[in-house]
């Protein structure tokens, strides 16, 4: 009877069980099919632009470590040569930290009040930056994981504030050099960045966007947010730091023209993934970018080597170097929007104008920009900046401006008078705010720490007086 009762006491058990379960095995079987279609509509990046990122990643980096740092230390004399590598390492590692820190968060989200000139600080220390955040590319529905874009973009907060160091080298302080970067790109770099890049993405185009951005200039790779920054917080520092001890009445010839071809060509191979690496994705204006970064570079060390040749009868190495820089700095906006004929004009008219500020210019308003910071990479920005409203026309072979509110995302141009136009207002924006932004960061740092070493450090070198160490010894 026992056994009887225990089985139909399990049976009514089974039957409430079943009764009270239902709704949820109802549920369960409705469920299945929704998860499955939210998995689907979760963007996947592509494999093959997740690759090309993160080579153009390790690419922009070779630029700065070694390419850059050997560019430079070629270029100053001897007892200098390790102070322009520490400098280059040193800016490198810390930007690394700032950038993670509250650097990115600073340039690429939504600034509230202040978006026109700078973001807000709601991904500090990388807040909700994980492996299933994505950032989109050029294209709707195209994405790349957040992480790649993040280390991208870092690179280039990296190697702007090392690119200005080589305005006045052989005469700051190690210390003023790391407390002038740390002040300069929290309040020069990461605005003028936010200013000039960021906006909602194709699929939120009608979101805020910075400044410049909103003026409808375009910068492919940073003309105006690399070079045209670091070029006139380079020339303004110069003038503050006043000429290098012995100028114009001693040899203050490269050391080593052999280290600097060597940095050269590893700043040229680096570029690539500069320029087509800013496309974001793999495909066709990450074709042209590249194309564009050959062709504008090549013409541009034939141009220098020419203009040199008819001025002062030889062709020299570093002519060549300097042409070859100066070609990638003009074609650093224009990379994916000018077409490759374009590109070769480009690379023709920036070294003369470059030059002229480099040999007159220079010699004419007598400050000292020892390695032609803001004759190279200052003007030949600003030039590249303004050619490249002009060349993105596709009646002159360029690719034109994507129209993001067209169903097809046509390329258009909106005319050269109104592209120059908001191409020559981003030009000046970037201009005041690193010019004036960058003057007061150095007297703070002058009061803060000074900015030169004394008389008896620089005839030293810095070498021995700032590192105790010397790069080269005698056998």
């Amino acid at each position: 009877m026992s056994s009887f009762n225990l089985s139909l006491s399990l049976r009514r058990v089974g039957a409430t069980a079943a009764a009270l379960l239902a709704p949820v095995v109802a549920f369960a079987q409705e469920a299945a099919p929704a998860a499955a279609e939210a998995v689907a509509a979760t963007p996947v990046p592509d494999k093959g632009d997740t690759t090309w990122m993160l080579l153009s990643t390790i690419l922009v980096l070779l630029m700065t470590l070694p390419g850059l740092a050997l560019f430079y230390g070629g270029l100053v004399r001897a007892k200098n040569m390790l102070s322009v590598l520490m400098q280059v390492l040193m800016i490198t590692a810390v930007v690394m930290i700032i950038w993670v820190t509250y650097g990115y968060s600073l340039t690429f989200t939504d600034g509230g009040s202040l978006n026109s000139f700078i973001g807000g600080f709601s991904k500090m220390f990388l807040a909700g930056v994980d492996t299933t955040t994505l950032a989109e590319s050029f294209s709707k529905g195209v994405f790349i994981p957040e992480y790649v874009f993040v280390v991208f973009q870092m690179t280039f907060a990296c190697i702007t504030p090392a690119l200005i160091v080589g305005a006045f080298a052989e005469r700051i302080k190690f210390s003023a050099v790391m407390l002038f970067v740390i002040l300069w790109v929290t309040f020069v770099y990461f605005p003028i960045a936010h200013m000039v890049w960021f906006w909602g993405g194709p699929s939120a185009y009608t979101a805020p966007t910075g400044l410049i951005f909103s003026f409808g200039a375009i910068d492919f790779a940073g003309g105006t947010v690399v070079h045209i920054n670091a070029g006139i917080a380079g020339l303004v520092g110069a003038i503050m730091l006043g000429k290098r001890t012995g100028y114009k009445r001693e040899i203050m010839a490269p050391h080593s023209m052999t280290l600097t071809m060597v940095g050269a060509s590893l700043l040229w191979v680096g570029w690539f993934g500069f320029n087509a690496g800013s496309n974001l994705e793999a495909n066709a204006y990450a074709a042209l970018a590249m194309i564009n970064t050959f062709l504008a570079t090549a013409a541009a060390i034939v141009s220098w080597a020419v203009v040199e040749t008819l001025v002062r009868g030889k062709a020299s190495m570093l002519g060549a170097a300097s042409g070859a820089v100066a070609g990638l700095v003009a074609v650093t906006p224009a990379a994916g929007f000018a077409g490759p004929m374009g590109a070769i004009v480009l690379g023709l008219a920036v070294s003369p104008v470059c030059y002229f500020f480099v040999d007159v210019v220079k010699n004419k308003f007598h400050y000292d920009d020892s390695l032609d910071v803001f004759g190279i990479h200052g003007v030949g920005g600003i030039l590249g900046a303004i050619a490249t409203g002009i060349l993105v026309n596709p009646a002159l072979g360029g690719a034109g401006i994507v129209d993001y509110s067209t169903a097809d995302f046509a390329a258009g141009y909106a005319g050269t008078a109104t592209q120059v136009l908001a191409q020559l207002k981003g030009v000046l924006v970037t201009v005041v705010w690193s010019g004036i932004g960058s003057a007061i960061l150095f007297k703070v740092v002058d009061a803060i720490v000074g900015l030169r070493v004394s008389v008896e450090a620089e005839r030293e070198g810095l070498d021995l007086s700032s590192h105790g160490e010397a790069a080269y010894h005698a056998s």
